[in-house]
């Protein structure tokens, strides 16, 4: 048995017994203990998910012989949860942990997975091998078609050590004013990572895993030229860190900021601050429209541009007063998808194709009988039947969508999780149709929204449920437009729905209600 010692069947009756009490002693701190939880007390493996999703597949392919929990519960979103003390505690005791990888959990799963389970307990990035066991695995292309610059930070080159980060720093601002730099969470809610209102420190600061990047808004108080310098280190879960580089980034913010003479200005699109943690070199890399590249500007020959037309007020709701007096001016490039969203270069929702799951299937079934031989015989048993039911579950989906008219096979949605749906099933992921994420959008940008949605000429919209709290703009354009507002599930289960088939099922049919001839 890989992972630990296993003593007596009693001995780990006894600890999930403790665990299981304590998980109920800590309902309201341990937000983690409600996730999906352990089926049989004669199971022969404890195993950990990052995931509902995942936590149903293994389950369908463990049977008995699995306990299995997902850290991140019913409602949940994994781009975003924390993990609680009860999780840290179930994690401890896994014999395996299934994680999806491709960047999809919160860096802060991960990091609680590393530092708990035991050294030697199996942690499986299931989608990081899937093409090995069938399955197909794709770039994550972002395209929101804002007339600002869409601008996020990143880090490339490889970092040693499992769980290791990167943090950047901002060390220094030169400027007319003050900038601060924030994420609005999926309740609207801002997390500040920098402020230079109060002068800068190492706390104004965040950390990314290795080739990830993540969306942030970033808002400059005054028109001007800025010049913002950062700096970059590694940090590693024992505590071991390395100065990696540091460079300044200009801003020309309002018409009249002119740039420097032979710079190249970037005013559109999506870019990114990067720092490389394998060359300390510090860049912006920017997505070249239509090609799927990058090209990577050195931080001294680009200037990044903030029109007068990203000019917004500051909203009137407390949390915001950070950002300055309400109704001041700020100038503003916008976060632009709702919420934590930290994400690499490969689109990580892969189990949106039927086929895929069929693969985590197969992955799953192999890593179980790695950890418990005597199962094998189960293990395959259990497969074979789901993997049929799966195949039944394509075609089924595959049928559904088919009837879509062609002219409707478009989504908009708030969030870009339905990448292989749409390739997989004949659709196109048209934008995602989301509120400005720091405050409530104007009439004049109401209007536009609702131009957005008239323009693709589509029945419906669609949001995910654990969503829905940010959607009251949405929801009137669409009633506006005369266009429907219906449900996908994309990352997570709820009370309704809490296996992948039934997930699968209620997608296939809400597309082909909500897009079909008479919707």
């Amino acid at each position: 048995m890989r992972g630990h010692s296993r003593g007596t069947e009693g001995m780990r009756g006894t600890t999930r017994a403790v665990l299981a009490a304590a998980c109920a002693l800590l309902a309201t701190a341990a937000t983690g203990c409600s996730g999906i939880r352990p089926g049989s007390s004669d199971a022969v493996l404890s195993v950990s998910t990052t995931t509902a999703i995942i936590a149903d597949l293994v389950k369908q392919v463990g049977g008995d012989r699995v306990d299995v929990i997902s850290i991140v519960p019913l409602h949940g979103d994994p781009h975003s949860y924390e993990p609680s003390p009860g999780d840290a505690a179930r994690v401890a005791e896994a014999d395996i942990v299934f994680g999806n990888g491709l960047l999809l959990e919160e860096p802060g799963i991960m990091k609680m997975v590393h530092t708990n389970a035991p050294e030697a307990t199996p942690k499986i990035a299931i989608a990081e091998r899937l093409e090995q066991y069938g399955g197909t695995v794709t770039r994550l292309e972002e395209d929101l078609g804002l007339d600002v610059l869409w601008l996020g930070w990143a880090v490339e080159g490889e970092v040693a050590g499992d769980g290791s980060q990167v943090r950047t720093t901002a060390t220094k601002l030169q400027g007319p004013g003050d900038l601060r730099v924030y994420l609005t969470d999926t309740l609207g809610r801002p997390k500040v990572y920098v402020d230079s209102a109060d002068g800068l420190s190492a706390e104004d600061s965040f950390t990314l895993p290795p080739e990830a990047h993540t969306h942030v808004n970033w808002a400059f108080s005054e028109p001007g030229t800025y010049r913002l310098t950062v700096a970059g280190r590694t940090e590693a879960l024992d505590g071991t860190t390395r100065d990696i580089g540091s460079g300044t980034f200009t801003f020309t913010v309002g018409d009249a900021a002119r740039a420097p003479k032979g710079a190249t200005v970037l005013d559109a699109g999506h870019a990114d601050v990067t720092l490389n943690a394998g060359t300390g070199g510090v860049y912006v890399r920017a997505d070249e429209e239509g090609s799927g590249e990058r090209t990577r500007y050195p931080a001294t020959d680009v200037v990044l541009n903030v029109p007068d037309r990203a000019k917004e007020s500051v909203p009137k709701e407390k949390p915001y007063a950070f950002l300055g007096r309400p109704g001041a001016d700020l100038w503003v490039l916008p976060q632009a998808v709702i919420g934590k969203h930290v994400h690499g270069d490969m689109d990580p929702h892969a189990w949106e194709d039927v086929a895929n799951a069929q693969a985590y299937v197969r992955r799953i079934e192999a890593e179980l009988t790695g950890a418990d031989p005597a199962g094998k015989a189960a293990y395959e048993r259990n497969a074979e039947a789901y993997l049929r039911k799966l195949a039944a579950l394509d075609e089924e989906v595959a049928r559904k969508l088919a009837a879509i008219p062609e002219e409707n096979r478009e989504l908009i949605t708030t969030h870009d999780a339905f990448g292989y749906l749409a390739r997989a099933y004949g659709m196109e992921v048209a934008g995602f149709v989301v509120p400005v994420p720091n405050r409530e959008p104007s009439a004049a940008e109401v209007e536009e929204l609702g131009n957005t949605v008239r323009d693709k000429e589509v029945p419906a919209v669609f949001l995910e449920p654990n969503l829905a709290a940010r959607a009251d703009v949405l929801r009137r354009v669409a009633r506006d437009q005369g266009v429907g507002v219906c449900t996908l599930y994309g990352d997570s289960f709820d009370d309704e729905i809490h296996t992948y088939v039934s997930m699968m099922r209620h997608n296939a049919d809400e597309l082909a209600k909500c897009l079909g001839r008479d919707a």
